[in-house]
């Protein structure tokens, strides 16, 4: 699968001077650019029924922008022997591992495939698993959405409960 040129950005959004910093107008700001949408996996963060919260944290998620281990030891936040995975696997925590392959977190995925009734998805990289994963069984536009709203849910909370 092959995707579009990625389109990095930066927004600096001046607070307004009654209300502060407003999360409705950096949205608004972010989705006024028609070129920065440049994958499948991009437009199916944006569910009517998830909160703009976790679209927006699905959104830096498929960026690898997120504070994981990794990200933290690369910006110099961390050192480099703090790296590794919260959940006491011993590995590197990276979004790909934190998300997809560290044991704790990679059984849930087979236990909602069972749940579910879903085929294996085959993937190298978060684009791929959420594509696949939402459009791996077929089916009307409904099923889709379901699925769609199941791995929104489910790396919210895999996210919430890392923190905790």
């Amino acid at each position: 699968m092959t995707h579009g040129p990625q389109v990095s950005f930066r927004v600096a959004v001046a607070p307004n001077p009654n209300t502060g910093y407003i999360s409705r107008g950096a949205y608004q700001l972010m989705t006024s650019h028609a070129s920065i949408t440049t994958d499948a996996a991009e437009n199916l963060i944006w569910h009517s029924q998830v909160t703009l919260k976790v679209s927006i944290f699905a959104w830096s998620l498929l960026r690898d922008r997120l504070p994981t281990r990794v990200n933290l030891v690369t910006r110099g936040v961390l050192s480099p022997t703090a790296h590794t995975c919260v959940f006491g696997c011993g590995a590197a925590e990276s979004a790909h591992h934190l998300f997809i392959s560290c044991n704790t977190v990679g059984s849930l995925w087979d236990l909602f495939r069972s749940w579910i009734d879903i085929p294996l998805v085959d993937f190298t990289t978060l684009h791929d698993h959420f594509v696949q994963f939402t459009s791996s069984a077929g089916g009307s536009r409904a099923h889709r959405s379901f699925l769609q709203l199941i791995w929104l849910t489910c790396v919210w909370v895999v996210w919430t409960e890392r923190n905790h």
